[in-house]
């Protein structure tokens, strides 16, 4: 089978303030926006691609129909140090201060809308226990 697309679409009860969060703070842009879902697509490469619905929609199936809990988007950007100084002067709570793992990430976890949680990564060189894991 041939995947032409692949995104996520997230169940929020405010689609509309999910979708304002990513396209202030990420640089989303809005490409359907309606009272029951936003999508959304990055207008920079490789055009990342995010959507909410909000769980009453009646497409969802009987007894499916939940707000996003456990859920961790992430991010790969260039300099996470640099994104960590921007969105420690915003007024987005931070869960975990950015800091570097051993597995090859700098990062930092911030509270998203709807109980989304949006990890800011950098791949940095792992520890050489971890390295050996990489493929």
């Amino acid at each position: 089978m041939r995947i032409d697309s692949s995104y996520p679409v997230l169940m929020v009860p405010d689609v509309a303030a999910a979708g304002e969060f990513f396209v202030h703070h990420f640089g989303f842009a809005v490409s359907f926006s309606s009272d029951w879902y936003v999508s959304l697509r990055h207008p920079e490469p490789p055009h990342a691609e995010l959507a909410f619905l909000r769980p009453d929609h009646p497409t969802i199936p009987g007894g499916r129909g939940r707000p996003a809990a456990g859920v961790l988007v992430n991010f790969e950007v260039a300099d996470a140090a640099a994104a960590w100084e921007r969105f420690r002067a915003s007024d987005v709570p931070v869960l975990l201060p950015i800091r570097d793992e051993d597995f090859g990430q700098r990062h930092f976890i911030l509270d998203g809308p709807g109980g989304v949680l949006v990890d800011v990564i950098q791949n940095i060189a792992p520890s050489a226990e971890y390295a050996a894991a990489y493929r």
